[in-house]
C-alpha cells in the first residue's frame, strides 16, 4: 500500500480541516497533492474521477477514495487511534454529542457563515463584486447562531462536552478566515465564552501549524 494521499490546498478551509484532524492524530506519513483551484483543476476529468462534485480535498488510501471533509476526518479518526481522541469513543454519551455538534457545525455554522466568505473573499478572487445585502442576511443568521454557541459553551469547556472534539475543529479554518480577513470578528470576540473558546481551540499546535500555511502569500482577495 502506498502513501495516504490528500488532493487540495492549506487555503482551502475543508482541505485544512483534514490537515488538522492529521496533525491531532499525529499521521506525518502522507502527501498533500496540491490542486490548483484558480486554474481549474478541480473541475479537470482526473479529478472528477475521484469527486464527482469538483471539489476539494480527496483522500486516497489505498484502494480507498474518499471525499467530503467530515467523512474524512471521520475515516482517519476511527483507523488511527492515536493521539487525540476526537470522537471519544470511552463514552457512548459523548460520542453521541460529538454527532450531534457535528451535525450542528454543518448545518447551522457552516451554513450561515459560507456565504459571508463566499461574498467577502472568493467573488473578489474570482473577479466578482461581492453582494452585501447577502452578507449583511447571513450574519444576522450567523449571530444567531452564535448566541446558542455562547448559551453552549457557558456550561461546557468544548462544544461536545469537557474535550476537545471533531466537532470544534471543524471550526477551526472558516473561523480563522472570518476573523482576519473580514471586518465581522466582534461576532465571535463579543461573546465572552464563544471568544475563550476560540482562544483556546486556534491556539493547538495542530491548527496553529495549518494556519501558517493558510495566511503564507498567495493570499485569497
Amino acid at each position: 500500500m502506498g502513501m495516504m494521499k490528500i488532493y487540495g490546498i492549506p487555503k482551502s478551509c475543508a482541505t485544512a480541516c483534514v490537515m488538522t484532524c492529521l496533525g491531532e492524530k499525529v499521521i506525518e506519513e502522507y502527501e498533500l497533492v496540491h490542486v490548483d483551484l484558480p486554474k481549474g483543476e478541480h473541475k479537470s476529468s482526473t479529478h472528477l474521477a475521484k469527486n464527482p462534485f469538483g471539489k476539494v480535498p480527496v483522500l486516497e488510501d489505498g484502494s480507498l477514495t474518499l471525499f467530503e471533509s467530515r467523512a474524512i476526518t471521520g475515516y482517519l479518526c476511527r483507523k488511527y487511534r492515536s493521539g487525540t481522541d476526537l470522537l471519544r469513543y470511552d463514552s457512548v454519551e459523548e460520542g453521541a454529542l460529538v454527532g450531534v455538534w457535528l451535525e450542528v457545525e454543518s448545518q447551522q455554522f457552516n451554513a450561515a457563515i459560507y456565504p459571508i466568505m463566499f461574498e467577502k473573499l472568493m467573488k473578489p478572487f474570482l473577479g466578482l463584486t461581492p453582494d452585501q445585502s447577502v452578507v449583511d442576511e447571513y450574519l444576522l443568521k450567523l449571530g444567531s447562531v452564535l448566541d446558542i454557541y455562547e448559551e453552549r459553551l457557558s456550561n461546557s469547556k468544548y462544544l461536545a462536552c469537557d474535550f476537545f472534539t471533531l466537532a470544534d475543529l471543524h471550526h477551526l479554518p472558516y473561523i480563522h478566515y472570518f476573523i482576519k480577513r473580514t471586518p465581522y470578528g466582534d461576532l465571535i470576540t463579543s461573546r465572552a465564552h464563544v471568544k475563550a473558546w476560540w482562544e483556546d481551540i486556534s491556539a493547538r499546535p495542530s491548527f496553529v501549524k495549518v494556519a501558517q500555511q493558510m495566511d503564507a502569500r498567495p493570499i485569497l482577495n
